[in-house]
């Protein structure tokens, strides 16, 4: 295989997992429903035709076994569709399981690595016995009039477009698909072929006539041909046979020659002749297009760059007092639309996250005996492409925490007067320019007292030591720690919410913890909506330059000396409107020995956390709003309190940006 060969196939089959993934994602929202023991002909098919897709891909990379078991499992939905079984709780939950089972055969065939042998076997058995006792039942059934489910001839005229190998489809799949209908004759047309020497082996030339006497419906036929409809000429003929012929009338060619069938097709007179548009029922074909994100990656660098080129550019005019180019505006605009766009682009619903929860609910429920309902909220609200990929452990991990450690069992629960069935809500929303996704249980709540005991017990904090409910609460992002009484293949192992923690953090973002004994635990993870931009208001701080995120800031003023109170820890609020809000001196937390410490002489920046908070900053003054693009410090440095990351000023300097969350939890020094 050349090298573009197994580029090009690398490509293809990345492609395939990720249609793959979109479509099992669909596909259990669609089965949510049958948990009430429903499923509408509508979410049937589009059930229908997701392991459809899934099975023609993986015959395409051979991948027999999950060829093998889609096209089980499309037969029991088949059956559905046409109305030969009914859905029943029984059912429901075999199809449930079954569409579980497919996800693990795609990833493990993406991993290239084995399944276990059994995987799906006993699912298998039961779909086969199922469609058994149901075979039978049909066969006992009351004779009822007959229907027109007559076999029909159909002759099918199939010209693939040159390009058909490059896209990916193989005509021998169709061929074979097609097989499985009825009975087929086949012949194939060599005549496109060129010489040799002009021959492209990526180009296809050949072209095939199908006879195939099939009782399988139309919208059977039309799902055989779905992925190359676009890629080929595709046309056909139904005929009637009549009811008195038989074999030795010459209709079906057992042994066929290409002159003969195409001399045939052409003699035969249709009983009916049906022009079928093998688009018409499907909905209109989406522009889009796959790709790769470090491409749109290096395409926001640029536009990052721009941004930066366009400040220093204005830094420089001002410097020497010219005035500002007429043109300058409106590049500043047309950058500023620039720049949203390629952003708008790395942007996804966490939909992509949230999908694979479901499922990841009902196998450990299953597992440890317990009743839990999950309720999703949010899905579409969109994230940066890279934080929804980085999104995917912690959250896994903190939902099998819910409904391991959060959610009681059914006896337990109904015991204390509550459902026997758990709750737990997913949520995600918009604050500012962070997103908010809570993890909330109506468990049993987080035991501080065990917590503070089990971390004693480890050595993580002295004997003797009295901790507050949030410090006793942040023991459970210790490493190593967990208070589960066993260790199973759930949890209790002690690996987990310190890797959480940390993973979020990596991201920019952070995690809180909320508990009410006898009444459930929440997480709330604050995450910046984009790693890549930010609208900010340019600060100063003596000497010293920060940027402000805009969506944070309530608003800026200059306090008079009676609105200050200085407390008796050491800390100072100021009264806006009433209200006590706790002042922050940036030049106390950063050390900045020339900025302005008392509020009356400076400003204060009314600032608002994601979680509602107000926090009073002490700055020297505004210097303007804007636009930057966010470098990270990590690779070079250490975590500083306070601080999101870093970005490059019109005139070269660098400005730190500061992190609103939490600056909230510190406190200033000494003056």
């Amino acid at each position: 295989m050349s090298t573009q060969a197994r580029n090009d196939y690398a490509q293809f089959r990345q492609t395939f997992f990720a249609e793959s993934a979109e479509m099992l994602a669909d596909m259990d929202d669609r089965l949510e429903v049958l948990k009430s023991g429903r499923l509408d002909r509508e979410e049937l098919d589009a059930v229908f035709r997701a392991v459809h897709s899934i099975k023609a891909g993986a015959g395409m990379f051979d991948y027999r076994r999950l060829v093998e078991f889609a096209h089980g499992f499309e037969a029991l939905l088949d059956r559905l569709r046409d109305g030969r079984m009914a859905v029943n709780p029984a059912v429901a939950g075999l199809i449930i399981r079954a569409a579980d089972i497919l996800a693990e055969l795609v990833a493990a065939a993406q991993a290239e690595r084995s399944a276990p042998d059994d995987a799906g076997a006993d699912v298998m058995t039961a779909i086969n016995t199922l469609m058994a006792v149901e075979s039978v039942s049909a066969a006992t059934a009351p004779i009822l009039p007959p229907v027109n489910c007559e076999s029909r001839c159909v002759e099918i005229r199939f010209v693939p477009h040159a390009d058909l190998l490059r896209k990916a489809n193989e005509p021998l799949l169709v061929i074979r698909e097609l097989s499985t209908l009825g009975r087929l004759t086949t012949a194939c047309d060599a005549s496109r072929v060129p010489m040799l020497e002009r021959i492209d082996t990526q180009d296809c030339y050949l072209s095939w006539t199908f006879v195939l006497e099939t009782e399988a419906a139309e919208e059977a036929i039309r799902e055989v041909f779905e992925f190359v409809e676009d890629d080929a000429e595709i046309s056909h003929e139904v005929r009637t046979p009549v009811a008195s012929e038989d074999e030795g009338f010459g209709l079906w060619l057992e042994t066929p020659v290409l002159e003969d069938v195409a001399d045939a097709a052409r003699e035969q007179t249709p009983a009916s002749v049906v022009n079928v548009d093998y688009g018409a029922k499907r909905p209109a074909v989406q522009t889009s297009i796959r790709v790769e994100l470090s491409r749109v990656d290096k395409l926001v660098d640029m536009v990052g760059e721009l941004v930066i080129s366009q400040a220093m550019l204005r830094q420089e005019l001002a410097s020497h007092n010219l005035p500002v180019v007429d043109g300058l505006e409106s590049l500043d605009a047309l950058t500023r639309e620039l720049q949203d766009c390629v952003m708008a682009i790395r942007m996804q619903p966490v939909r992509s996250v949230f999908a694979r929860m479901p499922r990841l609910v009902r196998d450990v429920a299953a597992r440890l005996d317990k009743q839990v309902r999950l309720i999703m909220v949010g899905e579409q609200t969109e994230l940066d492409k890279t934080v929804i990929e980085e999104l995917s452990d912690p959250l896994t991990h903190m939902i099998r925490n819910s409904v391991d450690h959060g959610i009681e069992s059914p006896a337990v629960r109904c015991a204390a007067g509550k459902s026997a069935e758990g709750t737990i809500t997913l949520n995600a929303s918009q604050v500012g320019s962070n997103i908010l996704i809570q993890i909330e249980d109506d468990g049993a709540g987080i035991d501080r007292a065990r917590l503070v005991a089990k971390a004693i017990e480890k050595g993580i904090v002295p004997p003797g030591t009295v901790l507050g409910d949030d410090e006793a609460l942040d023991l459970i992002f210790a490493p190593g720690f967990s208070t589960a009484q066993t260790v199973s293949d759930v949890s209790g192992r002690g690996v987990g919410m310190d890797v959480v923690r940390r993973n979020i953090q990596k991201i920019g973002g952070r995690i809180q913890v909320n508990s009410v004994a006898g009444h459930g635990t929440r997480f709330t993870l604050i995450i910046p909506l984009t790693l890549a931009v930010l609208d900010g208001m340019l600060i100063s701080v003596g000497s010293e330059r920060y940027i402000l995120p805009l969506t944070s800031i309530v608003e800026s003023f200059r306090p008079a000396s009676g609105q200050i109170r200085e407390l008796s820890g050491g800390g100072r609020i100021v009264s806006v409107r009433g209200d006590y809000v706790p002042l922050l001196g940036l030049g106390r937390v950063f050390g900045v020995a020339d900025a302005v410490h008392d509020p009356v002489l400076g400003l204060v920046v009314l600032v608002e956390t994601a979680t509602g908070g107000r926090l009073g900053l002490v700055v020297d003054g505004l210097i303007g709003q804007q636009q930057v693009v966010i470098k990270s410090l990590q690779a070079n440095f250490t975590a500083v309190p306070g601080i999101s990351g870093g970005t490059i000023l019109g005139d070269g300097r660098v400005a730190l940006i500061l992190d609103i969350e939490q600056l909230a939890s510190l406190k200033e020094t000494a003056a």
